[in-house]
């Protein structure tokens, strides 16, 4: 279940219902929940806690043409969803990269780049611009947004300045919604932590992690 509590639909804003109507007619989410794409849809209703927040997150989520008569963006939606399904990799939330490897689909993405974006650095399905779009979204996910001016160099060769900002703003954003999405527990990110230390047999006894034997031969 969600950390936070959730808005039933008697509570939600006229903002809100809006969206509560298409995605799930005359069903209230928080006691019968379940979009079409088999999420339970519990970002929609947690999120629906601040108006303002939820009108900004579907704002930008407009700029693609979802829940919009049509696109505003510029860029190429093919390129824009490989950096936004690699930053849901990355960050390990399974909503992020599950739900934008259906919209990359749409956009022109292979079967065989989706399943490749986990290890594209050594995938042969990517051509030179998308590999440079990848990295890109790695320095800004997995380095903090320390780009080298090489790599810079070479995504500036196959994208403008629009496109650049364009593509760094989007990826940041999903990378802020993957890191949501798994602190509030939300959607396919409701998951227990599986780091963890694990028992030795024997409950309740006292082992050396090193081992009992490789303690006895250091002694002898």
């Amino acid at each position: 279940m969600p950390r936070l509590k959730q808005v039933p639909r008697s509570a939600a804003s006229p903002e809100v219902l809006k969206f509560y109507d298409r995605l799930f007619g005359d069903r209230d989410p928080v006691a019968e929940p379940g979009t079409a794409t088999g999420t339970p849809g519990n970002w929609w209703s947690v999120f629906a806690l601040v108006p303002y927040i939820f009108e900004h997150a579907t704002n930008h989520f407009g700029m693609f043409g979802m829940f919009a008569q049509e696109s505003i963006s510029k860029m190429d939606g093919k390129i824009r969803e490989l950096a936004i399904m690699r930053a849901g990799f990355t960050q390990g939330s399974q909503f992020v990269f599950s739900q934008h490897c259906k919209a990359a689909r749409r956009f022109g993405v292979t079967e065989q780049q989706i399943n490749d974006i986990r290890h594209w650095e050594i995938s042969d399905a990517f051509d030179a611009k998308e590999r440079a779009v990848l990295a890109w979204a790695d320095a800004l996910i997995l380095q903090g947004g320390r780009a080298s001016d090489e790599l810079f160099e070479e995504l500036h060769r196959h994208l403008s300045d629009e496109d650049i900002l364009e593509l760094t703003y989007h990826t940041m954003g999903y990378n802020l919604h993957a890191v949501c999405c798994k602190a509030l527990r939300l959607e396919f990110d409701d998951v227990e932590e599986r780091v963890r230390e694990v028992p030795v047999p024997g409950e309740g006894e006292t082992a050396d992690w090193a081992g009992a034997a490789w303690q006895k031969k250091t002694e002898d």
